[in-house]
C-alpha cells in the first residue's frame, strides 16, 4: 500500500486545528471545532487536537470505540486545571479507520469524511449529524458576505445554537471532554477495500460546496497527483471567492486535511 498526506492551515501565519497520522496501519484525520466563543480551557484548540491524535497513536488496538474514549479521557487528564465542564470545552471530529488482514474498520465522530473504493462500490461515510444542527442560524450566516459585521455576529449566533446540542441526545457528538460520546459514533467495517481517503471537511469542499470534483475524482486525483494537489486545489478555488457569495460558507479559507491509502 502506498500511504500519504497533507494537512495545512487555512492560513499559514495561524496554528493547524487538523491533525492527521497515516501508517500502513492506522489513519487518523482530527477537525478541531472553531471555538468562537470563550472555552474555559487556556490551552486552545491546536493543543486539544495534538494531544487527543497522539493519544489515539498510543493505544490504537482495542475497539475503535474503545481506542477514542480512551484517548478523550487521556487527553482531559492532560489538563484539569482547565473548566472541562465549560459548554465550548476544545473538540474535534474524528475520523479512525485501522487497516486488517481481512477488513478495514472506520469510526466517524462529525463531519470528518472517510471515501472508501471497494470491489462493489463506492463508499461515502460521514456524520451529519452537525450540518443537522442549528439549521435556521446556519441558513442566516450564509446570506452575509465573509468578514461583514453582520457575518461575525451571524456566525455567533449558530455558534451558541450548535453548543446548546453539542454532546447531547437528539443534537451531534463530536470528541471533547467526556470519553462517553465515543459510544455515539458511527462505525463499522469493509471488505475489498482497493484505496481509501480520509478528508476533514475543509479538504471535502473540493466536492461541497465548490463542485470542481466528484468522489471518484477526488480518489483519482490523491492516486495520481496526491493530497498536496487536492488541497492546492481547493486553495484555487477559495480564493476565487474570498467573500463566499458565490459558495456560502463560515469561512474564506478551512484548515484542510486528507490522507490516501492505495495501490
Amino acid at each position: 500500500m502506498r500511504v500519504s498526506t497533507a494537512s495545512y492551515p487555512a492560513d499559514l501565519a495561524a496554528a493547524n486545528e487538523d491533525w492527521a497520522l497515516a501508517t500502513q496501519r492506522l489513519a487518523v484525520v482530527l477537525d478541531g471545532q472553531t471555538a468562537r466563543t470563550d472555552t474555559g480551557c487556556r490551552h486552545g484548540v491546536s493543543w486539544y487536537v495534538a494531544s487527543l491524535g497522539a493519544a489515539i497513536a498510543a493505544d490504537p488496538d482495542p475497539p475503535l470505540q474503545t481506542v477514542l474514549a480512551g484517548a478523550i479521557e487521556r487527553t482531559a487528564a492532560r489538563h484539569p486545571e482547565c473548566d472541562l465542564s465549560h459548554p465550548a470545552t476544545p473538540s474535534a471530529t474524528v475520523a479512525i479507520v485501522r487497516f486488517g488482514q481481512s477488513a478495514v474498520e472506520y469510526l466517524i465522530l462529525g463531519d470528518v469524511t472517510v471515501l472508501a473504493d471497494t470491489t462493489s462500490e463506492l463508499h461515502v461515510l460521514t456524520d451529519g449529524r452537525i450540518e443537522a444542527t442549528a439549521t435556521a442560524e446556519r441558513h442566516a450566516a450564509d446570506r452575509y458576505p465573509i468578514g461583514s459585521a453582520e457575518k461575525r455576529a451571524a456566525l455567533l449566533r449558530m455558534k451558541h445554537a450548535e453548543l446548546a446540542h453539542r454532546n447531547r441526545p437528539g443534537g451531534f457528538w463530536v470528541a471533547a471532554a467526556d470519553p462517553a460520546a465515543a459510544a455515539h459514533a458511527v462505525t463499522g467495517e469493509l471488505t475489498g477495500v482497493r484505496r481509501l481517503a480520509v478528508l476533514s471537511d475543509g479538504a471535502a469542499r473540493i466536492v461541497a460546496p465548490f463542485g470542481q470534483l466528484d468522489w471518484p475524482g477526488v480518489l483519482d486525483l490523491l492516486a495520481s497527483r496526491g493530497p498536496t494537489e487536492l488541497i492546492e486545489r481547493v486553495r484555487a478555488a477559495e480564493a476565487t471567492d474570498p467573500a463566499g457569495t458565490r459558495w456560502p460558507r463560515n469561512k474564506a479559507s478551512d484548515d484542510a486535511t486528507a490522507v490516501y491509502v492505495g495501490e
